[in-house]
């Protein structure tokens, strides 16, 4: 399993890496997109929508399941990756790779609240 230490984490299995601009990209983690299997549709939200924290806002489906991704912060939608919608299965090849969205945080302090590496694992270990 594959968990970058410069990304920051969810325990919904969320990735978020801070951009240069300050928007946060997000996409599901390695061991998301394997407990879920072969990606065949993705749903993402509409650019300019405003997400609250841990609100969902993705439909991830595969072969064996359906599952909801949720915003790691709150913030509004500034953009999606149309690229995983016509081929779900990038994110299976590399998840890391394959952002889901970009959010303009509400307050970028929020990002602190999320989990590294090191705790990610532990979180994982734990279930």
């Amino acid at each position: 399993m594959i968990i970058p230490n410069e990304l920051k984490y969810t325990r919904t299995h969320e990735w978020v890496r801070l951009e240069t601009d300050g928007a946060l990209s997000v996409g599901i983690t390695d061991h998301a997109q394997e407990l879920l299997g072969d990606l065949v549709f993705v749903e993402l939200p509409e650019v300019g929508r405003t997400l609250a924290a841990e609100e969902a806002c993705v439909v991830l489906e595969s072969v064996k399941a359906a599952a909801d991704t949720y915003a790691p912060v709150a913030g509004s939608v500034v953009a999606v990756n149309e690229e995983v919608v016509a081929a779900p299965e990038r994110i299976n090849r590399d998840a890391y790779a394959a952002w889901l969205f970009r959010l303009a945080p509400a307050n970028a302090a929020d990002l602190e609240k999320l989990l590294d590496a090191a705790a990610y694992k532990a979180a994982i270990d734990a279930q």
